[in-house]
């Protein structure tokens, strides 16, 4: 009789509290260390960032998870409170997605002497949409990661595209202050019902979770309109103009544009922004009517640099587009990246 092999099981993760002992964790020659940033309550959207770093530093590397609540991102003290806290739950996400450890200390490890008299200030992308609604987050945000980049001194830093205005300022950051790091951004991890990943859906009753898919379906429906805006607009610059045109358009398959002049003058000179935000806005609006409404708090489509508004005129190049909105008393984001006239 044969004894089938017990399961495998992840090597344990070190639990590391102190700056101290972050700084004793010695690495092979030569090997690189990657970090995944993250405020606890890990999910698989987290294990997704740190696979991605263990595949990046290889066998040979080593990846740091930070796992730190910062009171500096955060407006209302409530709000504070009531984040998750989950660590031992998080050590054992971290050790099977591939962390050799997990630096989590107190805030009176982070912030000695209590909140820093010196921090980072975002700048004007800062103040923009999350750092409208949030005042002083992304300072917060940006002085906690510089602080952590100098404790962990990594080859590169793993960031989820879900907190896009946030992966925009680190890597503006970094660029702006020489910060000797790569910063790798990992695409947004959903559950099967469309539902960005985050911390906060634990929150979320049935009702308000139904209410919420509002939030990816308003952008799917952005990137559905800008597809199908898109393939007729393609057809038309490939042809010609001139008095053949309508027989070209035909010749194409083109039938009712070759019928219309005035469809493939529109196919040309359509806009795409004001076409993307509509599609999205209106099934916000329907969400908003909803039983459990989503209350809107921005939808805005904008260039994934800077985070500033995309004008209704342009007509080529990369843009996000990205909505806040609270159902109950939870607030949520998302985004989804688009490229205009592709």
């Amino acid at each position: 009789m044969t004894t089938a092999p017990e399961p495998m099981t992840a090597a344990p993760t070190t639990l590391l509290r102190t700056a101290a002992e972050l700084d004793a964790l010695t690495r092979p020659a030569g090997a690189r260390r990657a970090v995944a940033m993250t405020m606890g309550a890990l999910h698989d959207g987290h294990a997704t960032l740190i696979r991605a770093a263990r595949k990046a530093v290889g066998p040979e590397g080593q990846v740091v998870v930070t796992v730190f609540v910062n009171p500096l991102q955060f407006g209302e003290a409530a709000d504070l409170d009531r984040y998750p806290r989950t660590l031992d739950a998080d050590l054992a996400l971290a050790a099977g997605a591939g962390a050799d450890a997990v630096f989590a200390p107190s805030v009176d490890e982070v912030y000695p002497g209590g909140d820093p008299q010196v921090r980072i200030v975002a700048g004007p992308m800062g103040e923009r949409l999350e750092g409208a609604s949030r005042p002083g987050h992304f300072d917060g945000m940006l002085t906690v990661v510089a602080k952590l980049l100098h404790l962990s001194r990594p080859d590169a830093a793993f960031f989820g595209q879900k907190d896009g205005q946030q992966l925009a300022l680190v890597r503006r950051m970094v660029r702006d202050l020489n910060f000797g790091v790569d910063i790798v951004a990992v695409p947004t991890v959903r559950d099967p019902d469309g539902l960005a990943l985050s911390s906060r859906n634990r929150f979320l009753g049935a009702d308000e979770r139904r209410t919420a898919l509002a939030l990816s379906r308003a952008l799917f429906a952005a990137r559905d309109r800008l597809a199908a805006q898109q393939a007729p607009r393609a057809s038309a610059e490939a042809v010609p103009g001139g008095d053949d045109r309508a027989a070209r358009l035909t010749g194409l398959g083109e039938a009712r544009a070759a019928a219309d002049s005035q469809a493939v003058t529109a196919a040309r000179t359509a806009v795409g922004p004001a076409a993307v935000r509509a599609a999205a806005q209106a099934v916000l609006d329907e969400a908003a009517e909803e039983s459990v409404p989503l209350v809107l708090d921005y939808l805005a489509l904008v260039d994934p640099a800077d985070f500033t508004e995309i004008p209704d005129g342009r007509e080529g190049g990369e843009a996000v587009l990205a909505v806040a909105a609270r159902v109950g008393a939870t607030r949520l984001i998302d985004n989804i990246p688009l490229t205009l006239g592709a």
